[in-house]
């Protein structure tokens, strides 16, 4: 078994890490080991410095790349000890008690990236892909002063926003998809992570008619994540931010012709509480999905692996034919480099 470290960002101070099993050295943050397997695919292994007790729950998920990056094609299937799992359905949506404020976020798009990944809700397995928007890969826009995402972005697994209820705080129908994260730390993650963050608040975002909503967490190993208890203790330690995250979201569809975002609640964030009790809501919704309580027509996948008492459950041996129907991995295509070109956008004042 051979292994190579692959540099994924910017090169920072080294780590050693040395453990039973093999020897390494990652001489980047945001690395990932890799090693080459079966039909040309490829499992990325995410070593991670974690709390204790999060390092044993989060050693056993993995990732396996499909395709080619930057296509039409490229898939990150997720795997846990057994073998493949739905990140929509399979990840546990809280990552310790019933009572605590830290959850699993699955990281879709990494900060100062512009590649719009996301859980792909109909696809059996879930996998995260690209999303394509009139046959074209989607990428967002470069809103001065904005480049790519200004937080690593992401969900929480086993939510889903009802798009049959109309919530009474937005008066808007919930976009079929899980809860949406933005999460503020200080660390770039990569795509296909699965991290523990603490909730502080959300934005009530409404997107062309539908609720979707935005939670704002911080990863719980983060130098600030103890400081940082509930949404006013951003803006007092990263003041700026909340501004930010309100203009980027009122306005990143604007370059592609489409008028500006609004919000509930006046563009004013929520404070924490108010956030897990909207985290428990979708979790209930998705619940009854998974019940067949709820009918929905939205076209979403609903299989899942570790609860083999679902009306949804598959043998890992399906989930693995699933992941195997898909094209080996191979070399990412170019990206048009006016991706990266700057938008200038004009809108009226907003707060925070």
């Amino acid at each position: 078994m051979s292994w190579r470290v692959i540099p994924f960002i910017n090169t920072l101070t080294p780590i050693s890490i040395a453990t039973s099993v093999f020897p390494v050295t990652l001489t980047r943050t945001g690395t990932f080991l890799s090693r080459q397997v079966s039909r040309g695919c490829r499992i990325l292994h995410f070593p991670e410095v974690r709390k204790p007790f999060i390092t044993k729950m989060c050693s056993t998920f993995t990732v396996e790349e499909r395709g080619r990056l930057n296509s039409f094609d490229y898939r990150i299937y997720f795997r846990n000890e057994h073998g493949p799992i739905s990140p929509f359905h399979d990840i546990p949506h809280r990552a310790v008690g019933k009572d605590s404020n830290i959850f699993n976020m699955v990281v879709e798009v990494p900060r100062w990236t512009n590649a719009k990944m996301e859980i792909a809700t109909t696809e059996p397995l879930n996998p995260i892909k690209q999303d394509i928007k009139k046959e074209k890969l989607r990428y967002v826009a470069n809103c001065f002063p904005h480049h790519g995402y200004i937080w690593n972005y992401g969900a929480i697994p086993q939510t889903w926003e009802n798009p049959n209820a109309i919530d009474p705080a937005t008066k808007c129908k919930g976009d079929n998809d899980p809860i949406d994260v933005c999460e503020i730390g200080g660390k770039i993650h990569r795509r296909g992570a699965v991290i523990q963050v603490k909730v502080l608040g959300l934005f009530g975002l409404i997107d062309e008619g539908e609720t979707d909503w935005k939670i704002l967490a911080v990863d719980i190993t983060d130098p600030l994540a103890d400081k940082l208890k509930d949404i006013e203790d951003v803006e007092k330690l990263m003041p700026g931010y909340l501004r930010a995250t309100v203009e980027w979201f009122r306005i990143y569809k604007i370059p592609d012709g489409k008028p500006e975002n609004q919000f509930a609640f006046n563009g004013e964030p929520k404070n924490a509480a108010y956030a897990l009790k909207v985290i428990e809501e979708t979790h209930k919704y998705w619940l009854s999905l998974s019940n067949r309580e709820i009918s929905q027509n939205g076209g979403l996948a609903v299989e899942r692996v570790t609860d083999t008492h679902s009306p949804f459950a598959i043998s890992i041996a399906d989930a693995a034919t699933i992941v195997n129907n898909n094209p080996p991995t191979g070399d990412p295509l170019a990206v048009d480099p006016y991706v990266n070109k700057w938008h200038y956008v004009t809108v009226n004042a907003v707060t925070p």
